[in-house]
């Protein structure tokens, strides 16, 4: 049987200081989006699995994304997303894409080591590494298992290109790794920020860092000189696009340097969570968001296909890119994109085939 232990919920009850947040908490734990508002959450009872997989990069072949290889040091997220595209992947391990996605994670401890056996190989040549491409690389678990910062370790020693997406303003806790590759050309971070109303964060994304928390996180990052990155992803009609303006003008005051959308998606399972989630907390706009989301669909729940699944299709598709760009080129969020350098990798120390 794999080894499980259980994980501790870090929570505190601090909804007086909802809107004034200090950048971090004295004992090191994070305010996620409920508590910006109403107190701590019931503490659930999640349980991590160590899967032991024989390789760590994975790699991507699909035309519409930017990056061909990436690492996802967990499958399953605490964070609680309802959104979450990465749901249905717990099919494959009979579980089901709602509460267990949420409570039953796995973990690749041995990550860092099969980066570095990767990355010792003769013919592997540099590109970026995605973290955060499915499940999210600061989830609460990373505070204990640390297996993101471990891959980094890895990556800043070989000089190796990364990026990283989360909604977790933890990845301020490297800093101390993500900065100086940064200052090498060598990392970029993009912070997720779906909504700033901590009552909407609150039902969305659970246990998400509140929307706050990631728009200090940008400011932290830019000022120590680490390219940062919004994306408002997704965006939900008639429940959160109204706020796409806003948030990419203080995204630009908190200093990120370019800005990126995706209409919600509603792959396979996620369908029938978010109609769910619609009945409980919007009832009375359901059957007008569905309406829209099928609009940008092609009138189905979800379009897969290829570039239409990132940007929609129709009129409101059209709109939102309209509004998107206006904003962006009002806030300076069209910036050229960063390119990392791959020229300086070097092989980890004792790599084979290091000396010739």
């Amino acid at each position: 049987m794999p080894a499980t232990r259980p994980v501790r919920g870090a929570t505190r009850n601090d909804a007086s200081a909802r809107f004034n947040l200090p950048a971090r908490e004295a004992d090191g734990d994070w305010l996620d989006a409920r508590e910006a508002v109403d107190g701590e959450l019931p503490p659930l009872r999640t349980t991590v699995t160590i899967e032991q997989p024989r390789t760590i990069i994975a790699r991507n072949q699909s035309p519409d994304v930017p990056f061909d290889r990436s690492i996802n040091p967990y499958r399953g997220c605490e964070h609680g997303c309802i959104y979450c595209f990465a749901r249905p992947t717990h099919a494959f391990h009979d579980l089901s894409p709602g509460l267990d996605f949420e409570t039953r994670l796995f973990a690749k401890p041995d990550a860092a080591a099969l980066l570095r056996a990767e990355l010792s190989k003769p013919g592997y040549v540099p590109r970026p590494i995605a973290f955060g491409t499915n499940t999210d690389p600061y989830q609460p678990i990373e505070r204990d298992w640390r297996i993101t910062r471990s891959c980094i370790e890895v990556l800043a020693e070989t000089n190796h290109p990364i990026t990283i997406t989360t909604k977790s303003d933890r990845v301020l806790r490297d800093l101390d790794l993500i900065a100086p590759m940064a200052a090498k050309g060598l990392a970029a971070v993009m912070i997720s920020v779906t909504t700033l109303d901590p009552k909407i964060a609150m039902s969305l994304e659970p246990r998400a860092a509140a929307p706050i928390r990631r728009l200090r996180a940008i400011r932290e990052l830019a000022a120590a000189g680490v390219p940062a990155f919004v994306s408002i992803s997704p965006v939900i009609p008639a429940i959160t696009d109204h706020e796409m303006e806003h948030i990419l003008e203080l995204a630009a005051e908190a200093g990120a340097r370019r800005a990126f959308f995706i209409p919600v998606r509603l792959p396979h399972e996620i369908a029938p969570l978010f109609r769910d989630w619609l009945d409980t907390h919007y009832p009375e706009r359901a059957g007008k968001v569905m309406a829209i989301v099928q609009s940008l669909r092609g009138g189905r729940d979800n379009d897969p296909g290829f570039f239409t699944r990132m940007q929609g299709q129709g009129p409101w598709a059209d709109l939102l890119r309209t509004r998107f760009h206006k904003a962006c080129r009002k806030y300076g969020l069209e910036g050229e994109r960063i390119e990392l350098r791959t020229d300086l990798f070097r092989r980890p120390a004792g790599a084979q085939g290091e000396l010739f």
